[in-house]
């Protein structure tokens, strides 16, 4: 691509949104798959302590891995405004920038993973095989830790050039071969949990080396390697900024979460099931979601970095229609068929019960929280992260200010409640942000 035809603002039309979006929507249905494809080998061995190790180890890792999540977005919300700038070489050391940030941390987790293990491990105690079934896991997946980490920028910056079809084909790929290998060392050469762990570590690592292929165009002339430009001080300030507030306002979110479920168990095992069995609908959205709210984040970028007010909103405007539709058709599906998923989901009477007391929560949430999905990838465009941190602050308040009074008022269905006041305000605070981000665009 040269840098005059990402000068002048792209068309924006329903086809381009689609364009972006379907593939999201479609590499997000992918990850659940290696999961259960993962347990399901391990518990082909008969014995209970690997599918423990497995799942805690792929749990420690992910918590570790997800604090570098904020790549993705801030990759994404800078690369799509240098490119509607006409900016290539800055779009390409803003790649160069997110990976050797990515091999810093992945190098610190390797260096610090004794310590990195005594801690997981004692805010996560197991039994004493489990435990060493999962360090053995641990010590081959952590040497993935700078391809994991990596992968968030590529991803980001992948989204933010359009291309999302080679967003999914990575996907595909990295699934597909850690599943065949799976297959391989574990039922046919019987390596065990070490076999899953490699597998991974292979698909980790092969699956950067196709990312980075597809992000060739950055590599193409030497503004990835002019280092005067990729270690500017100014860039390498507005970068970590960015960052940093995104990562805040990630922190918050996962907390606001985790407190939902902590609560939930303490009001029973059955309400605590039937809870978890529903937020698997939330979960569902939230995949949904993100294909038109990372569409907002590319799209939207793009116009603020040609400095274009009407392709902006245009740009808002038009992924928030096919955000709100995809909302109402999930919300129906959850109420129609609601009850049929939570009886494919659990076969315990009490929480098949439990779970249709509390669906209509399930079901009404895509539409109650599509303005929070997408202004969130409306403002990471706009590289608006700030606005997002303090919003964020002030939607947690009113939502632990609604668990204080609702809770003990209405029990569960108050949890949920508290819920639904939480993705409220996340759309309306910075829904009320969104016309002064707009002015501040130039034409």
């Amino acid at each position: 691509m040269s840098d005059a035809s990402a000068t002048a603002p792209q068309e924006i039309s329903h086809a381009r949104v689609l364009k972006i979006a379907l593939p999201i929507v479609l590499s997000n249905a992918t990850v659940p798959i290696l999961g259960a494809v993962d347990t399901g080998v391990v518990g082909q061995m008969g014995e209970a302590a690997p599918i423990g190790a497995v799942g805690i180890g792929a749990v420690i890792l992910a918590t570790i891995y997800w604090i570098f999540g904020f790549l993705r977005m801030g990759t994404t919300g800078l690369a799509a405004q240098a490119r509607g700038a006409g900016d290539w070489g800055e779009t390409g050391a803003l790649l160069m920038r997110g990976i050797l940030l990515a091999f810093a941390a992945g190098a610190v987790f390797i260096i610090a993973q004794a310590a990195v293990f005594w801690g997981a491990f004692a805010l996560a105690p197991a039994s004493a095989e489990v435990e060493g079934l999962a360090r053995s896991y641990l010590e081959i997946r952590i040497w993935g830790a700078p391809a994991t980490i990596a992968l968030y920028a590529v991803t980001g910056w992948l989204i933010a050039v359009e291309r999302t079809r080679a967003v999914f084909l990575l996907q595909v790929w990295m699934n597909g071969l850690n599943i065949v290998l799976d297959l391989w060392f574990v039922l046919g050469l019987g390596w065990g949990v070490e076999g899953v762990a490699i597998a991974t570590l292979m698909a980790e690592w092969s699956g950067l080396a196709l990312g980075l292929w597809f992000c060739r165009d950055a590599f193409a002339g030497d503004q990835w390697r002019d280092w005067g430009r990729v270690f500017d001080p100014a860039r390498l300030k507005r970068m970590m900024q960015v960052n940093g507030d995104i990562m805040v306002r990630s922190v918050l979110l996962t907390g606001s979460f985790t407190t939902f479920l902590f609560i939930g168990a303490d009001l029973g095992d059955v309400t605590l099931a039937a809870n978890q069995v529903l937020l698997q609908f939330v979960e569902i959205t939230a995949f949904a979601m993100d294909g038109f709210a990372f569409t907002a984040e590319a799209m939207v970028g793009s116009a603020v970095g040609a400095r274009s007010r009407s392709h902006m909103r245009q740009a808002a405007i038009l992924t928030s229609q096919w955000g709100v539709a995809t909302a109402v058709l999930l919300g129906l599906v959850f109420w129609i068929g609601g009850g049929w998923l939570i009886d494919l989901m659990s076969t315990s009477p009490e929480v098949r019960a439990a779970g249709r007391d509390y669906l209509l929560w399930a079901a009404a949430l895509p539409l109650l929280s599509v303005a929070s999905y997408m202004f969130d990838g409306i403002f990471i465009g706009a590289t608006w992260t700030r606005d997002m941190r303090v919003a964020m602050i002030q939607s947690v308040a009113l939502y632990v200010g609604a668990l204080v009074i609702l809770v003990p008022l209405m029990g569960n269905h108050g949890l949920w409640a508290a819920l639904v006041v939480l993705n409220l305000a996340r759309g309306a605070t910075l829904g009320l942000r969104y016309p002064r981000l707009e002015a501040q665009i130039e034409r």
